[in-house]
């Protein structure tokens, strides 16, 4: 049994818990999660059988890359036909009942669930994102292998960006470098995010109160980018020295991201701009002693927020003002913004397979951003630390 079909029957045995039917996934990521192409279509997994792909374009892509059986969708008015007529023994249960079935509602467009139900009119849709989400949370060894490779590459990246740093270039610039290096090297180009109207470029790089410009982004530090069409990252402000350079960045490799931050100042940084930082190291420090199996998430965003209320730091951690975020750290994986998520209300405990980007950062406005982030990779025993670049602060 390979990986997709795998994952294919663990959202099955799911289903059969939660007395659901089927699920219909359709977004690419989704998709791509589970049969190992990202065309275009609708991937029908019923709670007992096989399940089977009906993509619209390409067909002849998808036969080559899916793991799961490939059916042309053809006419879409005729799908709710075709789904009886492939599975007829689950649709006979319509004849009395409603099938229950369960769809992305955090990602499926409105318009198209509306479209599904016009095909499927004996159908109750239930919403299955959480299902799904939680299955794709604990990653297998080779995806962890993807993760592991992107934060090899990014580290390349940054250290030559470093060797090419100097007064008065742009934080474009420098961006550009980065990115350059990491797609010569396979990075897809990209690194998505599930959230409903949230981007990412290749990250964030910030310097000076740059860095500390609020923005829509979900994140302690947005950047004030190239311009309101494009509000966050690099802009094309010069870098100066003695101001803290905030290099949040990451790498996709294979669809699978990593998510890292380092600071750096040219010459020498402010001693309260210090202090916060070596306390980003001491939060990190902290919560990596806890990254054990059964730990449960919450607790490790609440530990964060008094070591910043001691350090008398409280105002500034994650963000400041109405801008600050409620989170210490979020999963990745195929997508930035996976679960779990350090936060309040997360009652997740740590298990074996879960990757988690963890960012404890500290914003002074008008003067820049200061933070520490890796990434982990949890085990039996603890974690494996997924990001490899140098840390401490990096004075050039």
């Amino acid at each position: 049994m390979n990986e997709h079909t795998e994952r294919v029957r663990r959202l099955q045995e799911r289903l059969l818990q939660l007395q659901i039917d089927g699920c219909m996934i359709t977004q690419n990521v989704d998709l791509y999660y589970f049969t190992g192409s990202m065309q275009t279509g609708y991937l029908f997994v019923p709670n007992e059988g096989e399940a089977v792909f009906f993509v619209r374009r390409s067909v002849v892509r998808a036969e080559q890359e899916s793991s799961i059986t490939v059916e042309s969708l053809g006419s879409f008015r005729s799908f709710g036909e075709r789904l009886a007529d492939v599975y007829r023994s689950l649709f006979h249960a319509a004849h009395s009942r409603n099938l229950r079935l369960a769809a992305e509602f955090d990602v499926l467009p409105v318009q198209q669930l509306k479209r599904l139900e016009a095909v499927l009119p004996q159908v109750d849709w239930v919403d299955g994102s959480l299902l799904i989400r939680e299955l794709r949370m604990i990653k297998s060894a080779a995806e962890i292998g993807y993760i592991r490779e992107a934060g090899r590459v990014i580290n390349l990246a940054f250290e030559d960006a470093l060797d090419k740093l100097r007064p008065g270039m742009l934080e474009l610039e420098l961006m550009s470098h980065i990115e350059t290096y990491v797609r010569r090297a396979g990075h897809i180009g990209i690194m998505r995010m599930r959230g409903y109207n949230q981007e990412v470029i290749t990250g964030m790089i910030g310097a000076g109160e740059a860095a500390a410009m609020p923005t829509y982004f979900d994140g302690p530090a947005g950047g004030q980018g190239l311009s309101p069409a494009s509000p966050q990252s690099a802009s094309r402000r010069p870098i100066a020295a003695n101001e803290p350079i905030l290099i949040d960045i990451g790498c996709c490799i294979d669809g699978y991201v990593i998510d890292q931050t380092r600071t750096v100042v040219i010459g020498t940084l402010a001693e309260d701009l210090l202090q916060a930082y070596e306390h980003s190291e001491q939060i990190i420090r902290s919560v990596e002693s806890k990254l054990l199996p059964g730990t449960v998430c919450e607790q490790l965003y609440m530990h964060s927020l008094q070591m910043a209320y001691t350090a008398g730091l409280s105002d500034h951690y994650m963000g400041y003002g109405d801008d600050q975020v409620k989170f210490l750290g979020h999963g990745i994986g195929l997508e930035i913004d996976e679960l779990p998520v350090l936060a309040k209300g997360f009652s997740y405990r740590l298990q074996p397979g879960m990757v988690i980007a963890i960012e404890p950062k500290f914003t002074f406005p008008q003067r820049g951003v200061v933070g520490i982030e890796n990434s982990y990779a949890i085990t039996d025993t603890g974690f494996e630390k997924l990001t490899v670049s140098r840390e401490g602060l990096i004075q050039l």
